[in-house]
Parts: structure tokens; C-alpha cells; sequence
């Protein structure tokens, strides 16, 4: 009790010094504390140095990076398009373009993917927005599927790839836009709501609010979320890449239905983006013309990185769904108009 009362007298500063003094204590087993901190570090970075000098690892690091440099600048696209359509675009200019019948308003919105020279990574803000501006998600869906592989850029690239082959120019755009508006009216007549994350439910510029404030929010919110799934998507179509053989691409090229299924389902894994598809499809030489159309319809419409970016946006119920029906779609779009025109 006698001593409790003297550290309770003890001044506040006398106290505060002897827990300084216990503070300033070396630990016990300091000199192995020193020793690690010295080495550990060290030896870390000498392992994973020469780990990551592997071929393999070359590789996978540089497909990431590739994947994500082809998409970084549609997706800045996208999403500054995004914040101005959100910003600066009153919903009444939608209301006026597209048809009020939504049945209609599908391929309307389909054929408008014409005038947005991007890739699938700009589609997604865009289509988001859209849906934010009061147009039916029916339309901004059609419109998503079809601006990755419609527009000018992607059709140039792909007739630079096929010279003297033009069918396929026009066996890609058919079947594209034909996938796209089939999407539209199945969610017509099967989606909910209740899919889509509520975020999406936003209504544009606020009265009183700068519009430019708005712009500048809304596409760094944008940028910074789809960005970090797009990274998600690299890695993993990067990881495909490098984990699978070259041997395996020939077993499949030989039978007519499983090169389709096989070069759809390798068009999902890689991630190649929407201008340059059409290259890796017209290298792919030893497999059927309609397989590698497949190839080209089904990449810009469901791959790692999309499915990533949907679910960022629109929720894994969403994403799930509408990503699976998509590549159902896609695959039988594919070989319907392969199998008419190629």
C-alpha cells in the first residue's frame, strides 16, 4: 500500500521518464533480431531475383504487362467517356435516339457500338453509365458486346490480318452484331434487376453540383476500380499462357466442333484484346476459318479480364450469368454465320 502511494506521488514527469528509459531497452534476443534483419531481407531478394529470371516467369510478366498496356488506354477511354456521358449528357438526348420499345432499342444500340473505337475495357463504364442515364439495360448490354467488335478499328485490323479475305471481315460483323442483339432480347425476357449491383443505379448530374467536379469524380472512381480487376484479368490470361503447352493447341485443331469449342474457350483464357484478336486468330493457322472467327466473336464479348470488369461493376450475379449465356451465344453465332459465309 506504502509503495502505491509513492508512485502515485511520483511526478507526472518522473513517471514518464522511467517508461522511457523501459522503452529505450534492448530485447533480449537482440543480436539475433539484428542478424535477421540483416540477412533475411537480403537473402530474399537474391532468391526471388533469380526465380524471377526464370523463362517462364519472363514470360508470364510480360504477357501481364502486355495485356494491361493494350487495355489501359481504352479503359482511360472508357471511363472518360463514362464521366462525360454521366456529367455532361442529359438524359432526355437517350430517350430521343433510342427507340422507347426496348425490342428496338437492342439493335439500335448495336449498331451504335460503331461509333466507340475501343476495346471491351471501354465498354464496360460506358454501358454502366448508360444504365445510370435511364436507358433500358437491354440496350447498354447490346451496346457492351457490340462497340469491342464493330467499330472501325477492330474490322481494319481484322481485314489487315485476312488480306484478300473480306468474307471474314463480314462474317465478324454479322456474327458480332447478331450475338449482341440476341443478348439484348434474351435479357429482355429473362434478366432482373435485382442482378445488377444497386451502384449502378445513379442519375447523372445533380442540379447545384459542378459538372466538371462530377466528370472528375466519377471517371477516377471508375478508373481505379475497373483498373484493379483488369489487373486481376491480366494475370490470370497470363498465367494460361505460360502453364499451357504448345502441344496441346494441335491435339484440337484437327476435329471440326472441338477446334470452335477449344479456340472459344482459348479466346476467354487469353484476354487478347479486341484490335489485336484478329492477328493471334490468323496465326492460329491450323485451325478451321469458321473456329477462328469464333475465336474473334467470342473474345471481345467474354474473356478473364471482362468477366472481371463486369463483376467490379455489375456484381458477380451479373457477371456469372450474363458471361455464360454470352459465350452460348457467341459460339452458336459464330458457327451459324461461319457455316453460311466462310
Amino acid at each position: 500500500m506504502h509503495s502505491t502511494d509513492q508512485l502515485a506521488q511520483q511526478p507526472p514527469d518522473t513517471a514518464r521518464d522511467g517508461d522511457a528509459v523501459r522503452a529505450r531497452e534492448w530485447p533480449r534476443h537482440w543480436p539475433l533480431l539484428l542478424l535477421g534483419a540483416a540477412l533475411l531481407p537480403g537473402t530474399a531478394l537474391v532468391v526471388l531475383g533469380r526465380w524471377t529470371d526464370a523463362p517462364a516467369v519472363l514470360a508470364w510478366r510480360t504477357v501481364c504487362l502486355a495485356v494491361c498496356v493494350q487495355a489501359l488506354p481504352f479503359l482511360l477511354l472508357g471511363t472518360a467517356l463514362s464521366g462525360a456521358i454521366n456529367a455532361f449528357v442529359p438524359a432526355s438526348v437517350f430517350q430521343r435516339v433510342l427507340p422507347r420499345r426496348g425490342a428496338l432499342a437492342v439493335p439500335v444500340a448495336g449498331v451504335a457500338g460503331v461509333v466507340l473505337p475501343g476495346c471491351e475495357c471501354a465498354s464496360v463504364p460506358v454501358a454502366k453509365s448508360l444504365i445510370g442515364r435511364g436507358v433500358t439495360p437491354a440496350a447498354a448490354f447490346a451496346f457492351l458486346l457490340s462497340a469491342p467488335a464493330v467499330n472501325p478499328i477492330v474490322l481494319t485490323a481484322t481485314a489487315v490480318a485476312f488480306p484478300g479475305r473480306p468474307e471474314m471481315v463480314l462474317a465478324r460483323l454479322v456474327a458480332s452484331l447478331a450475338a449482341a442483339c440476341v443478348m439484348g432480347w434474351l435479357w429482355l425476357w429473362l434478366g432482373r434487376e435485382e442482378w445488377l449491383r444497386p451502384s449502378v443505379r445513379h442519375t447523372g448530374h445533380r442540379p447545384g453540383h459542378s459538372r466538371w467536379a462530377e466528370f472528375r469524380a466519377g471517371f477516377q472512381h471508375d478508373l481505379l476500380h475497373a483498373g484493379g480487376f483488369l489487373v486481376v484479368g491480366a494475370m490470370a490470361a497470363a498465367t494460361f499462357n505460360v502453364a499451357v503447352p504448345r502441344s496441346v493447341l494441335d491435339t484440337f485443331a484437327g476435329s471440326a466442333w472441338l477446334s470452335v469449342l477449344f479456340l472459344a474457350a482459348l479466346a476467354v483464357l487469353l484476354a487478347v484484346c479486341s484490335e489485336a484478336d484478329a492477328f493471334v486468330a490468323a496465326s492460329l493457322s491450323g485451325f478451321s476459318p469458321v473456329a477462328r472467327l469464333t475465336f474473334m466473336v467470342v473474345g471481345p464479348m467474354v474473356d478473364l479480364k471482362l468477366i472481371a470488369l463486369q463483376t467490379g461493376t455489375f456484381g458477380r450475379a451479373f457477371a456469372v450469368r450474363f458471361s455464360t449465356a454470352t459465350a452460348v451465344v457467341a459460339v452458336a453465332c459464330s458457327a451459324l454465320v461461319g457455316g453460311i459465309l466462310l
